[in-house]
């Protein structure tokens, strides 16, 4: 079947998916759009044949969609997200899946009510192929118990709008869930310290941030979030376990010489990093849909986690350092969990 998907949000996020949907992924296809922008919404949706609709409830309950893609606002998710479990339709909700860790409640409560598991959260780089094989080395045990975990997260820049606490909500919180799933562990304590900030930063910003984690089987991580590094768009990741260790590829890239250098390119930009893993994402996800099976994807519950853990970053970070517990709910069964 031809998965009919709805699109809430025509952004920037929204357009690249858009575009990832009609020209990228087979069985799917864009038949109604909706923004706050009402004149943006037709025209995107007239570039791929779909209706532009006034509101997300009006595209969410039209005949004409299968399935819903939320990519607009942050704040307006959970609404969207709660309306498609209403209508007991699947949806894919770009990160975050709301705002405040009461409302990825209700959405994990409305989830469960329902019976069977209907949102994926878009958290891609579960799906990125470097990951993925870090994840198959650490679930044959060859490596012993993971005891550490060393991560980079690095910008070339990022524009004056982006302030301290984006650091954790924005950028940090790709490394908290991949990591989460990388491990099967949770995370149960955030701590964040600022070394001496760059010169290269808005006034405004604590920048570069070295975020310290631990899990509850006592595994701790240190991430270095750096978003005015200059140089490029970085991503490192290292699982050091008993027997050895594990890490992340650099993207693939031909060698260079020349002028008494050797070297490689460093990509700019996170769209070009992440593209292979983002046209995974939505693959399983429309082939999910198509099959009628429930998503494989993150979770409601992995967007509450991800929600709780940078709320407690960003409290460190406001109350100059100190450690701060998670506080997370226990997991409930419908989630994998014992709860």
């Amino acid at each position: 079947m031809t998965v009919r998907v709805g699109v809430i949000g025509a952004g920037m996020i929204g357009q690249d998916h858009i575009r990832r949907l009609t020209e990228v992924v087979t069985g799917a296809a864009v038949t109604a759009v909706t923004d706050i922008d009402g004149d943006r919404a037709a025209e995107v949706a007239a570039r791929v044949g779909a209706t532009a609709l006034p509101t997300g409830a009006e595209l969410i309950a039209s005949p004409d969609v299968d399935a819903v893609l939320v990519t607009s606002w942050g704040p307006t998710h959970a609404e969207h997200v709660l309306a498609a479990i209403a209508a007991g339709k699947p949806v894919f909700c770009e990160k975050p899946l709301a705002t405040t860790a009461e409302d990825c409640l209700r959405i994990v409560e409305a989830e469960r009510a329902h019976g069977r598991r209907l949102v994926q959260v878009g958290f891609m780089r579960r799906f990125d192929a470097g990951y993925r094989q870090m994840k198959e080395v650490l679930s044959t045990g060859s490596l012993g118990a993971p005891l550490i975990v060393h991560c980079a997260h690095r910008n070339p820049a990022v524009p004056e709008s982006y302030h301290s606490a984006m650091a954790a909500q924005d950028t940090a919180v790709h490394e908290i869930d991949v990591l989460r799933w990388l491990l099967d562990d949770e995370i149960v304590s955030a701590q964040v310290v600022t070394p001496r900030p760059t010169s290269k930063r808005f006034a405004h910003l604590k920048d570069p941030q070295i975020m310290v984690f631990e899990t509850a089987e006592g595994v701790r991580i240190d991430l270095e979030v750096f978003v005015n590094c200059q140089y490029g768009y970085d991503i490192q990741c290292e699982v050091v376990g008993e027997d050895g260790l594990v890490r992340l590829p650099d993207p693939a890239a031909v060698g260079i010489r020349t002028a008494a250098r050797h070297g490689t390119g460093v990509l700019q930009d996170w769209k070009d990093r992440f593209a292979e893993a983002f046209d995974t994402e939505f693959r399983e996800w429309v082939a999910s849909v198509a099959a009628g099976t429930e998503p494989t994807g993150p979770s409601s519950w992995d967007g509450y986690a991800a929600t709780v853990i940078t709320d407690a970053a960003v409290r460190s970070l406001e109350i100059g350092g100190e450690s701060v517990t998670t506080d997370m709910k226990p997991r409930p069964a419908f989630y994998g969990g014992t709860a």
